[in-house]
């Protein structure tokens, strides 16, 4: 295993900070962060930095190799994920690096995409350079875990947000929610709105509260699609939803409804499953190859209960609210009974902190 430096470790820091910047943006790229260094092993000085901020536009390598100009000849490059080694929207970020002639590249990981992975760092080592991976590589796999996922498994990172009672309730029996949490968790909620491709919910919720199910608060360029997972096709066209564009998923297909849904500026897809419901699985998988690499769920009961007997949440952001709402109040996860503890469903505690006077737990599923 290479030995990296304080100063490798400093400066590949940096590249994260800066692929931090596409935090919002790079979608369906990843966020890829960039440092050149004149003697980076043992401290030198940063000659070049860059970022990647959308799709289309040039990668981190790219903008660092400008801002460096001739002082890259011999340099190192610390960069977040292993430099492309194919044509796709720009050419390859590993022949821009061999024809600078920089001496050193570390990556923090390799490419996640199996058909391509490892080809940027064998053209950099066939061209002389020193070519190292593994460095921050925790880090950086947090940053793009949604790209990581889409790239290997073909489906997106889904993300689950609760705001409950501490006895885990999200409503009252008779459906009035506002408001458990207080401003702090509802603002918090936005960054993770803000960071995802897409916000998914439920006909459920659209017909009881009427939300926008949007980014506000949070100084971002693009707003992430909105999904609404809606059987029958009773999501009323002047739901406030649908402003903006939405995409509609729906298991029975009734052309009236279509026809003023799409007026309204929905697009319909239809995708069947069992018991006149959405096939859910399918349309994560149709969501993956659409190019959405994060999925952040605000859904009531039924859908969050399904998407997780289905298996196909990865992680949960729990708000908890220091109150207590009773017995018969509305859950967090419609399932079936359990009949046995081997069968409940584990999850892993990354982190817990208190946001205003709540608490925000981070889970994953074990």
């Amino acid at each position: 295993m290479t030995a990296f430096t304080a100063a490798d470790h400093a400066h590949m820091a940096q590249a994260m900070r800066l692929a931090e910047r596409g935090l919002f943006t790079t979608t369906p790229n990843p966020r890829v962060g960039c440092v050149i260094v004149k003697n980076g092993a043992r401290g030198g000085e940063v000659v070049g930095e860059g970022w990647h901020a959308r799709a289309g536009e040039p990668h981190a390598e790219i903008h660092a190799l400008r801002a460096a100009g001739e002082q890259a000849r011999g340099a190192t490059v610390y960069v977040t994920l292993e430099p492309c080694s194919h044509h796709g929207r720009t050419p390859p970020c590993a022949n821009a690096l061999i024809d600078a002639s920089v001496a050193r590249v570390v990556a923090a990981m390799r490419d996640p995409n199996p058909r391509v992975s490892g080809g940027g760092m064998s053209l950099l080592t066939l061209a002389g350079i020193q070519a190292e991976v593994g460095l921050l590589e925790t880090e950086a796999r947090e940053l793009n875990l949604g790209f990581i996922a889409r790239m290997t498994r073909g489906r997106p990172w889904l993300r689950v947000k609760t705001a409950s009672s501490l006895d885990g309730k999200t409503a009252l029996l008779n459906g009035e929610s506002k408001w458990i949490t207080g401003p702090a968790a509802r603002a918090d909620v936005h960054a993770w709105r803000a960071r995802a491709c897409a916000i998914l919910t439920g006909v459920g919720t659209v017909l009881a509260d009427d939300p926008r199910m949007n980014v506000r608060g949070v100084e971002t360029p693009r707003q992430p699609l909105k999904i609404i997972v809606d059987s029958r096709l009773e999501t009323p066209p002047t739901a406030q939803i649908l402003r903006g564009g939405a995409l509609i998923a729906c298991a029975v297909d009734d052309p009236t409804k279509r026809a003023a849904l799409e007026a309204a500026g929905a697009q319909v897809l239809c995708i069947p499953g069992s018991h006149g419901r959405v096939g859910l699985a399918a349309l994560i998988g149709e969501l993956g190859q659409r190019g959405l690499n994060e999925i952040h769920v605000e859904a009531g009961a039924t859908l969050n209960g399904a998407l997780l007997d289905a298996g196909l949440v990865d992680e949960w952001i729990a708000y908890l609210a220091p109150l207590v709402m009773g017995d018969v109040a509305r859950g967090l996860f419609a399932l079936p009974a359990l009949t046995e503890m081997a069968k409940r469903l584990p999850f892993k505690l990354l982190d817990s902190r208190q946001v205003g006077d709540d608490l925000r737990l981070t889970l994953r599923t074990a």
